[in-house]
């Protein structure tokens, strides 16, 4: 895995090691140098280590992608004199394979940013693109151009994609296309086609790739993030026949997923943490959906090394926070070392016929098997995994010759080809299922994590609150934004100009603070701003807001509080509702049937269990948000809570306008308190963090706990930010679980043109 290895070095190493040959020395930095690029080293320049070029965007490293230093002192392959090693530029495939059209320019080559037009043949209808462009990652943009004539078959013609070409003109039923790549190129997707009846082609449109051929981090989200989410919420949809799905899942059925991780000499210590990392984040945002499945989760070079072990689960002696433990704490060490890809493969097999023995074959029926493999492909023990994969797909098909085909969606296996020398030729026949890609293409493992953490971003699963963006790949107002999908700003242009924070509670209705609005506003003084990077809209109009009927600013004046702000609480409706999108989602809030999804809890659920869940410790950890460039921030606190709480409202106190000897008449029982230095420095509100969410991340899921409302101190001065508490500052945050029959009365309303929130019974 990371950067690849070639099978036949490692069979010598292994020979000259038996025979006791001895090392001669280091390998030389002599005529390795790249023009146009930079090298790594694994292992600096010892024997074993590895060598791989590297290029900037649009060149790939040429004549070789990698070295090997070999136990003699040599590089393998050896650096020519008189080819020396340089960048080149990436070459997309030949388009000049239309039929019935023309391709122009006609080039012998097509590198970087090259533009192609495609015009067809009178008589002839163009599908797929008219123009595409030659991408960095040595791709075509957009469609294989296709022309075509209505003649009546069965199957509509379906091409030849640039760099290959096709056997096979006929497209009625039972018809085969057969296709090939030319030069040096190689297949990815079906060499082989069939029209089937309904008018539809057997198989995954092929392509042909270069060696530096690569699939980004957005292909592969899409490919594969947008197939997962179909079978992650297959519980929740009563449409279970959804085309273009790629793991899948019954409601009555139990899906076993098996990951497993390359850790062989080819990847050095840096990779492999970011190797565990993407695990982490992959099976978190599987956690993110209803569905909960069993995990095998190992790593292996030479031998196997079980981290996630699916009896566990099936015992139910683990949980999902206990697997992600295991992982966080698995050091790789010296274990890597040699690579037996096929072991992997034993050792899923071996688990699959455990649970078939365990739960017998009438119940196997009803287990779905996901394989996911991360490997460079490159093996020198073991054997090929091919036989292994046979006897997998024949258990899982339980033999059933007889309906070839009929249980294809019990078992899915991924391969992601992972570095800069890959061996397609091997991996490519491990991938089984159907509904679209299973191989991917990917030169950095670094690239994994910000490729997991996006497979949720798909702006069908609107039925999920609380999803975010867990990985910031930079710290921009974008990835912001995806993490925060929530997060609205509010601009009150009323009798007093004030700027406040909300939450987007569904996609009609901004949660926010009372105060932060005057009596007189009038809706068209309100503007909400919430910003969708695909429209660049930001601006949305407000039809309505309702403040909590209980608010009253100065209903304890003759109390000794001056300004009393409990339930201080505002729901503010939007004139059109949002479109969900990657940066636009709503946030969970507590009490309802969303948040105990969110939260798995089955079974008919209470408020009561929510809030025993989230806001169960002494000191509870919360987060709340502030203005800050380039979006927000986010800031640390703890509400006290049992005991400790008053202690914190006691400080209250101190607030201005407050004469009070009792804290209890300023901060009822519907505030959460927050603030101070005990064990820890908590941040304090600003005045422009009014209204916003005061939330919790449990296990992915963003669930609001709280409405940021009022302080006793103000420590920020003209400048907001991340500033932290003193010893006597305390903020107040309505407790929205004090707030379920205001928030239901609105947000649950069935009879209104909105779609309504389904809240508990109790």
């Amino acid at each position: 895995m990371g950067s690849s290895v070639l099978c036949s070095w490692l069979a010598v190493l292994s020979c000259l090691l038996c025979l006791g040959v001895e090392v001669q020395g280091d390998c030389s930095d002599s005529n390795i140098q790249i023009e146009g690029g930079e090298y790594i080293l694994s292992r600096n320049l010892t024997r074993d280590s590895l060598l791989v070029y590297k290029c900037k965007e649009g060149y790939y490293p040429y004549p070789t992608l990698t070295r090997l230093c070999q136990p003699n002192g040599s590089w393998r392959p050896a650096p020519k004199k008189f080819i020396r090693q340089r960048c080149r530029r990436v070459e997309c495939p030949d388009p000049n394979v239309l039929q019935n059209g023309d391709v122009s320019p006609p080039q012998e080559s097509y590198f970087v940013d090259n533009e192609t037009t495609y015009e067809c043949y009178s008589g002839y209808t163009l599908r797929g693109s008219v123009k595409r462009t030659c991408l960095p990652n040595g791709k075509w943009s957009g469609l294989t151009p296709i022309c075509s004539r209505d003649s009546g078959d069965v199957c509509a013609d379906p091409g030849i994609p640039p760099g290959a070409s096709r056997t096979g003109n006929l497209f009625g039923i039972d018809d085969k296309v057969h296709y090939r790549c030319t030069g040096n190129l190689f297949l990815v997707g079906s060499k082989e086609r069939t029209c089937q009846e309904n008018g539809q082609w057997t198989g995954q449109e092929p392509a042909c790739y270069y060696k530096h051929t690569y699939d980004t981090v957005l292909e592969v989200s899409e490919a594969f993030g947008g197939a997962i989410k179909d079978s992650l919420t297959t519980m929740e949809s009563l449409n279970d026949t959804q085309e273009g799905r790629m793991i899948r899942i019954s409601k009555n059925g139990t899906l076993n997923i098996y990951i497993a991780v390359d850790i062989s000499e080819s990847i050095n210590e840096d990779q492999f943490k970011q190797a565990r990392n993407a695990v982490i984040t992959l099976i978190k945002k599987i956690a993110s959906f209803s569905v909960s499945p069993n995990y095998e989760i190992i790593f292996f070079s030479s031998e196997i090394y079980e981290v996630v072990k699916i009896p566990d689960f099936l015992d139910g002696n683990i949980e999902l926070k206990d697997a992600i433990k295991r992982l966080e704490d698995f050091e790789v060490g010296d274990k890597n070392t040699g690579t037996d890809l096929n072991a992997a493969f034993v050792k899923f097999e071996g688990e699959m016929a455990y649970i078939r023995d365990r739960v017998k074959p009438e119940a196997f029926k009803e287990h779905r098997h996901v394989l996911i493999m991360f490997t460079d492909g490159a093996y020198n023990m073991g054997g090929s995994p091919r036989p292994t994969v046979e006897r997998i797909k024949n258990m899982v098909y339980m033999n059933d010759m007889a309906n070839v085909g009929s249980r294809d969606e019990y078992l899915d296996i991924y391969i992601f080809a992972i570095g800069a020398d890959l061996f397609d030729d091997d991996l490519q026949p491990l991938t089984v299922g159907t509904g679209g890609s299973h191989y991917f293409r990917m030169k950095d493992i670094k690239e994994l994590q910000a490729t997991f953490d996006g497979i949720i971003d798909e702006s069908e699963v609107v039925g999920l609150c609380g999803l975010h963006q867990d990985y910031e790949i930079t710290p921009d107002k974008t990835n912001r934004r995806k993490r925060y999908p929530w997060l609205a700003f509010i601009i009150n242009k009323g009798k007093k100009s004030k700027k406040c924070i909300g939450s987007l509670v569904s996609p009609d209705f901004v949660l926010t603070a009372a105060h932060c609005f005057t009596y007189g506003d009038l809706p068209k003084d309100i503007i909400i701003e919430i910003e969708d990077e695909k429209t660049g809209r930001r601006e949305r109009s407000v039809k309505n807001f309702t403040l909590h009927p209980n608010y009253k600013i100065h209903a304890k004046v003759n109390q000794g509080v001056e300004e009393f702000y409990d339930y201080d609480l505002a729901l503010i409706q939007l004139s059109n509702p949002i479109e969900i999108s990657v940066s636009i989602r709503p946030i969970c809030i507590p009490c309802t049937q969303e948040t105990s999804d969110a939260m798995k809890l089955v079974g008919k659920s209470t408020c009561k269990q929510q809030e025993e869940l989230l806001l169960k410790n002494q000191r509870e950890r919360l987060n709340f948000l502030t203005r800050k460039d380039p979006l927000v921030a986010e800031k640390d606190v703890f509400a006290k809570l049992g005991e400790n709480r008053n202690l914190c409202i006691e400080k209250a106190l101190n607030a201005p306008g407050i004469t009070t000897k009792d804290p209890k008449v300023a901060v009822t029982d519907n505030f959460l308190c927050t603030g101070g230095l005990t064990d820890h420095r908590d941040h304090i509100a600003c005045t422009g963090d009014s209204g916003g969410a005061v939330f919790k991340n449990y296990e992915l899921r963003t669930i609001q706990v709280g409405v940021v409302s009022w302080g006793t101190h103000e420590l920020c001065g003209s400048t907001d930010g991340l500033i932290e508490s003193n010893a006597d500052s305390r903020d107040f945050h309505i407790n929205l679980f004090k707030m379920t029959p205001f928030l239901k009365r609105i947000l649950g309303d069935e009879n209104q043109d909105y779609a309504p929130l389904k809240f508990l019974e109790s």
